[in-house]
Formats: C-alpha cells, sequence, structure tokens
C-alpha cells in the first residue's frame, strides 16, 4: 500500500469516529423531550433514534455534495488537511459532550473544514459564495425553529382550548412517539450527510473520484457509525435539554419536535447543512416562551449560546495548528 492509500484510510477512519460522536452527542437531538416527558423509556428512545437515523441518511445526497465541493476547493485540500478538519471536529465535540452542553457538530465540522483549510492554502482554499449560503443557513435555522416552535404550540392550544388537561396529554404521550421518530429521521438526513460529503472530499482531493458524487459505501458506513453513536447516547446532553432548558410535557415535546422535523428536511431537500441541534433546542426555547418567558431557564440558555459562539472559531482553531503540525511531518 503506498502512502496516499494509507493516508485515506486513516481520514476514513477518523471521519467514522467524528460520525459516531455526532451520533453520541446528538441523541439529544430526537429523544430528550420524548425521555423528558416520559413517553419513553431511554433505552427504547435511543433505540428507535438510532434506527431512524440510519434510515434518514439514506433520503439524500444534496447536503454531502455541498460539504464536499461548495465550501472549500477540493484541488487544494489534501488529505492531512481532512484529517485536522476532523480532529478540530471531534476535539471539540468531546469537550462539550463532557461539559453537557448541546453545540452543534455541524459547525464543528464546519469550522475544522475552513480552519483546516485557511491553514493549508490561505484565502484561496475557501469558497466564500458556499460559506456565506451555509452560514446564513446556520444563523436562520434556529430563529426559525423558535418561531416555528412558538406557533406551533400557539396553535395546538388554540385547537385544543376546550379539551380537557388529562385528556389532551393521553393524546399527545401517544402521537410524540411519531414526532420523536421523525426529528430522528431528519436528524439522520442532516446530518450523517456532513461526513458523507468529507468522506468523498478526501476521495477526490486524492484522485479516487474525479467528481464529487457519493459512493454506496459511504453512504452505508455514515449511516450505520451515526446509527452506533445514537445508540449510545450522550445522557448528559439529553438531561440538559430535555430537562434544564424547559419544563416538558407531551404536548410541548410533541410541537418542538415537529417543527425542528419540518425545517431539518427541508433543509437537506435544498442541499443546506445546518445545525441539528440548535434547531431543535431554539423550537423548544419557543416552545416554552409561551407560557412565559421566565418558564425558560435562561441561566442554562445563555451558557449553550455562549458554547454555540465558540463553537466555529475553537474548531477552526484547533484544525488550523493540526494541519500546521501534520505539514511540518513533511
Amino acid at each position: 500500500m503506498n502512502e496516499s492509500f494509507l493516508m485515506l484510510i486513516f481520514v476514513v477512519v477518523l471521519a467514522l469516529v467524528f460520525d459516531f460522536s455526532n451520533g453520541w452527542h446528538d441523541a439529544a437531538n430526537a429523544v430528550a423531550t420524548v425521555v423528558s416527558t416520559r413517553v419513553l423509556s431511554p433505552g427504547r428512545a435511543v433505540l428507535m433514534a438510532a434506527i431512524l437515523n440510519v434510515a434518514g441518511a439514506f433520503m439524500s445526497t444534496a447536503v454531502a455534495k455541498m460539504v464536499g465541493g461548495g465550501i472549500v476547493e477540493a484541488s487544494v485540500i489534501t488529505h492531512s488537511t481532512v484529517a485536522a478538519a476532523l480532529v478540530g471536529a471531534i476535539a471539540w465535540n468531546i469537550v462539550t459532550l463532557f461539559l453537557g452542553l448541546p453545540t452543534s457538530s455541524s459547525h464543528a465540522l464546519l469550522g475544522g473544514l475552513v480552519g483546516a483549510a485557511l491553514s493549508q492554502g490561505g484565502m484561496a482554499a475557501v469558497k466564500f459564495a458556499g460559506l456565506r449560503t451555509v452560514l446564513e443557513a446556520l444563523l436562520f435555522s434556529p430563529i426559525l425553529g423558535f418561531v416555528l416552535g412558538y406557533l406551533m404550540i400557539v396553535a395546538i392550544y388554540w385547537a385544543m382550548f376546550r379539551v380537557t388537561r388529562g385528556v389532551a396529554n393521553k393524546l399527545f404521550r401517544r402521537i410524540q412517539v411519531i414526532s420523536a421518530g421523525l426529528m430522528a429521521f431528519s436528524h439522520g438526513s442532516n446530518d450523517a450527510q456532513k461526513v458523507m460529503g468529507i468522506i468523498t472530499l478526501a476521495l477526490v482531493s486524492g484522485g479516487f473520484l474525479d467528481r464529487v458524487e457519493i459512493p454506496n459505501w459511504v453512504i452505508l458506513a455514515c449511516a450505520l457509525s451515526m446509527g452506533l453513536g445514537t445508540a449510545i447516547g450522550g445522557w448528559r446532553i439529553i438531561r440538559t435539554m430535555g430537562m434544564r432548558i424547559v419544563k416538558l410535557e407531551p404536548v410541548h415535546g410533541f410541537a418542538a419536535e415537529t417543527s425542528s422535523a419540518a425545517i431539518l428536511l427541508a433543509t437537506a431537500h435544498f442541499g443546506l447543512p445546518v445545525s441539528t441541534t440548535h434547531t431543535i433546542t431554539s423550537s423548544i426555547m419557543g416552545v416554552g416562551a409561551v407560557q412565559r418567558l421566565s418558564a425558560v431557564r435562561w441561566g442554562v440558555t445563555i451558557r449553550i449560546l455562549y458554547a454555540w459562539v465558540l463553537t466555529l472559531p475553537a474548531a477552526a482553531g484547533i484544525a488550523y495548528v493540526t494541519n500546521h503540525l501534520l505539514n511540518l511531518r513533511h
């Protein structure tokens, strides 16, 4: 085996490790509300999310193509650059996982990719038009999540104002299983594709592919890695999202999950790699704000917002330094 092929194997393994950490880190996106409202046991919720994550990964490859060819110049990127991007993203995921903060694996991966590309080829290595589109989507998806979550719960309250609380809770305990499943499917449809794009970028930069087209084995490997990570579950983040932002009942969980899933499925269709974490977290905030603004625990929320702001530059900085160190080796 030549050195280029060995480096490709290392990058693929590293990418699948990130995908695993993404599933582990982002298990809360799909199951936090359904666990906190006691609709499903933690074990059953995570198993359902893992299976539907895998299924969602096969929905399309539009996001993967954007990550693989729309953000950085493939001709400038090397295997070391891709490896450095993944190191930056994985390192930040691990830090925030132990802190119990639901930050964005999408932001971490994007920051790592841009930081490594800047280290490798300077400003010319980044496609700023594509980056701007992605950043706009990452910015507006949580805002849209908050608004849709708010409007969804208002619409439900209006439609069911004659229904007693007990009957409503019984109804939404049943249908929240559907909304949680839809959330898990939409998570797989968006997040697994980002790693598909990274692996495809490595294949193109190494000359193993002549264009950004996602091989079937890449889709399968990424789907299974994310599903396995989700099956293990990031329990500290699940507690933060499901219990510490706002007190949830089944109706709130249904509204937050349904509005988030709608956004994620739409953005996956248009090839926009948005943050599932930011979208579901902001939807939970929007649902909680309907009760009253004080229903949202703003102390915890502010900690989450700080972590959101830091994610891009932190992952980019780690990737920039890592790529520089890898280049010194040659």
